[in-house]
């Protein structure tokens, strides 16, 4: 699929959440405006599978409709009876449909609001002139109730078109977190896969096609529902991802991750590029679309917001109180996949909306649940939480020793996985799991069999069955990590010790992030400059600048929604802004196209030394109040240019109320020559810089009140560092 049709489509189904504007490439434009009747209802039907009668369990399907329950609930207003679930066994297709009728169509209103959910597996099955082709399905429960074998018992994708075409409500959507068709090739994955091929010579049953013939007959004539499909085409799959505790469909977890972050004040531009920085952050392949089976453009729908958001971003909610209000149960389903492994004892959240005196300090967690003791800063202040009061990190803890953990691909021999499992634990900073049974990185495996032109095209060479490679978790091939045929899994995995330095710490900086927390008032803007005009390409602020006019100078104009590419060869840099009151220290770090670690390097001229002989040194970088500054500051023949490979890059700028002293001194380790320039440079020692770069961080949050932390942690207070990330694919 184009990347420009990709946009147009997915940009459907985020004005159906709620979080678009009517006016699609207009940067100013908000979002969430409120319904227009206040008396208007909510009902949603969510159905997740687990348990099938003869296919292979799926794991996180029940966490998918917990996720969506609350977000629903707690996000969009709407009052638990109205939604109803379906799981497992229940969840028949006769049953998704009879409930779907009696819940939604028999209820539903024009003024209301209506949604589906269906995770769970998916395939393309025999119906009438569509043998060849097969139509996109719903597998349920009970998958095969007909006693011949060769008749399923599907959910058509068209039926539940029909369907939600049956109901009243003008505002519907149908999330659909499956995949209806596999790829012939298999790579190495940490990803479970929510697809199953069904025998070419299998058809559907023929009570679905009567009941699809009588809902034609109900059918209302008016503008087609959304249906959003968690993968764009056949070669990408719906994928499952472990987590800390639990596992659930990789794109309801970031989707409702994302929407618990986000306020209001987002546009369609902001929103889409997040999502999906969060989806390539965790190397998954798949994409979001809109299905649109009648090829219409759904223009009306960009012009309908659905649901009406809490205007405040959270990253969780109070759930339950006890102990007469000393101890609180917490929802964290707006912490990010990578932040929630280390969301443990002694994390500090504030009640939004109340005194900053009340902290909640998390004493146990378990997946996405949470228990916190409620305690007052000062003696006067009531201690009062509330049931579905928001929350939102004040003090982050990370511990010193952040190992990176390598999945062995499941179809690796068992001496090649011993054999590998020993080589990384000589690096004694990487540890190895099984594939698809516990939280990983990257995945270690073998390339398949076959010519490079059937893999994708990050695959540029002949496979063989015997060249070990790194892979992302969703099966991306890491650059330069292929080695030569023939190769003893010891050696591979020597040879990828400089490449997994640079991961490791990427995964470290990537724990700073804190875009929605922070109380520090930033902004950057990833621009790149071939022309007379900068053009912005990414934007990021914190939460603290929403709505706030921007500082002095005419910003530059904005990219359409679908260019978050840089031509090779394109010169970049950062416009950065500081709407506080004190000055802020800078720090860029980043992975570059090669996945090699790459950091802004801050050369300057000592100024007390005689000029007739220059002494170059690195020093901070620093944005005074309400001013704006362009990082790197360089000169022709000293720029920021886009190389490498094609591929995705990120960086992360890191602003600190205190100087980056120990980061600093780390880069003068790494024995680069100065010339007077700041020049982004790759990286000898990248961990040794993001461990100073952590230290920095906690020397400025340091105070009275905390530093009682053990010494094998770093802590992080929110109103003294702030840290943005920005993902794009270098072409």
């Amino acid at each position: 699929m184009k990347r420009r049709s990709f946009l147009q489509r997915f940009g459907s189904i985020i004005a159906a959440l709620g979080i678009a504007e009517a006016d699609w490439f207009s940067f100013g434009n908000r979002y969430y405006q409120a319904l227009a009747q206040s008396t208007s209802r909510k009902l949603a039907l969510l159905v997740g599978i687990n348990k099938y009668s003869n296919l292979p369990g799926l794991s996180g399907c029940l966490t998918d409709l917990e996720l969506q329950k609350e977000l629903l609930i707690h996000r969009f207003g709407f009052h638990p009876s109205d939604i109803l679930c379906l799981t497992d066994e229940q969840a028949s297709r006769d049953s998704i449909e009879t409930t779907f009728v009696e819940h939604l169509i028999q209820q539903a209103k024009p003024d209301d609001t209506v949604v589906f959910h269906f995770s769970g597996y998916g395939s393309r099955v025999n119906v009438g002139n569509l043998i060849e082709t097969g139509e996109n399905s719903l597998i349920t429960s009970d998958e095969n109730s007909s006693k011949d074998k060769k008749i399923v018992d599907y959910l058509l994708e068209d039926t539940l078109l029909l369907l939600l075409r049956s109901q009243a409500a003008e505002k519907a959507v149908a999330v659909l977190d499956t995949s209806f068709s596999s790829p012939g090739t298999r790579l190495p994955t940490a990803l479970g896969i929510r697809v199953c091929e069904t025998l070419q010579s299998a058809e559907i049953i023929a009570e679905e096609l009567e009941f699809q013939k009588q809902m034609k007959e109900k059918a209302i004539i008016k503008a087609p529902p959304v249906l959003l499909a968690a993968a764009s085409n056949s070669k990408q799959l719906a994928r499952e991802i472990s987590c800390s505790g639990f596992t659930a469909g990789l794109f309801t977890y970031i989707l409702s991750q994302y929407l618990w972050e986000t306020t209001p004040a987002k546009t369609i531009q902001v929103s889409l590029s997040r999502i999906n920085a969060k989806m390539q952050l965790l190397g998954a392949e798949q994409q979001p679309t809109v299905l649109d089976p009648q090829k219409t453009q759904q223009k009306v729908l960009l012009n309908k917001n659905y649901l009406i958001s809490n205007s405040t971003n959270a990253q969780g909610v109070i759930t339950d109180i006890e102990d007469s209000g000393r101890t609180v149960n917490l929802l964290l389903a707006g912490i990010s996949p990578q932040l929630l492994e280390y969301t443990n004892s002694n994390f500090r959240f504030s009640v939004i909306n109340q005194s900053k005196d009340i902290q909640l300090i998390l004493r146990s967690r378990s997946g996405l649940k949470a228990k916190a003791e409620v305690h007052s800063i000062s003696e006067n202040t009531e201690l009062n939480p509330k049931r579905g009061e928001f929350i939102q990190e004040s003090f982050r803890i990370l511990p010193h020793n952040i190992n990176l953990v390598i999945a062995l691909d499941s179809e690796l021999k068992r001496i090649e996985r011993v054999d590998a499992t020993s080589a990384f634990a000589g690096f004694g900073s990487v540890s190895t799991v099984i594939a698809e049974e516990q939280p990983a990185d990257y995945v270690f495996g073998k390339l398949p069999s076959t010519q490079a032109k059937d893999l994708p095209t990050s695959i540029s060479i002949l496979a063989s069955p015997n060249r070990y490679g790194l892979f992302s978790l969703g099966s991306k091939l890491i650059p330069n990590t292929v080695g030569e045929e023939g190769e003893a899994v010891k050696l591979a995995v020597q040879r990828l010790e400089r490449k997994l330095c640079s991961l490791r710490a990427a995964k470290m900086w990537r724990l700073t992030d804190n875009e929605t927390s922070s109380a520090l008032k930033v902004k950057a803007s990833l621009e790149i400059n071939n022309s007379l005009s900068p053009r912005v390409l990414i934007q990021r602020q914190t939460e603290s600048v929403s709505g706030r006019k921007t500082n002095p100078g005419s910003p530059p104009r904005t990219l359409p929604a679908d260019t978050l590419t840089v031509p090779i060869g394109s010169r970049m840099h950062y416009r950065v802004y500081n709407q506080g009151e004190k000055p802020l220290y800078i720090m860029l770090l980043g992975l570059d196209a090669n996945r090699d670690a790459i950091a802004l390097y801050p050369w300057s001229q000592n100024k007390q030394v005689d000029s007739s002989q220059p002494q170059l040194i690195l020093q901070d970088v620093i944005i005074e109040p309400q001013k704006s500054r362009i990082i790197p500051q360089t000169t022709a023949g000293f720029e920021w240019v886009a190389k490498g490979l094609v591929s995705w890059c990120e960086t992360q700028l890191i602003f600190s109320t205190a100087p980056f002293t120990k980061t600093l001194k780390a880069l003068e380790d790494s024995n680069y020559a100065g010339n007077g320039q700041e020049q982004v440079l790759k990286l000898s020692n990248p961990v040794e810089v993001v461990r100073a770069v952590l230290e920095d961080l906690h020397k400025a949050s340091m105070n009275e009140s905390n530093n009682a932390l053990s010494a094998d942690s770093y802590g992080l207070d929110v109103n003294h560092w702030a840290s943005l990330n920005f993902v794009y694919q270098v072409v």
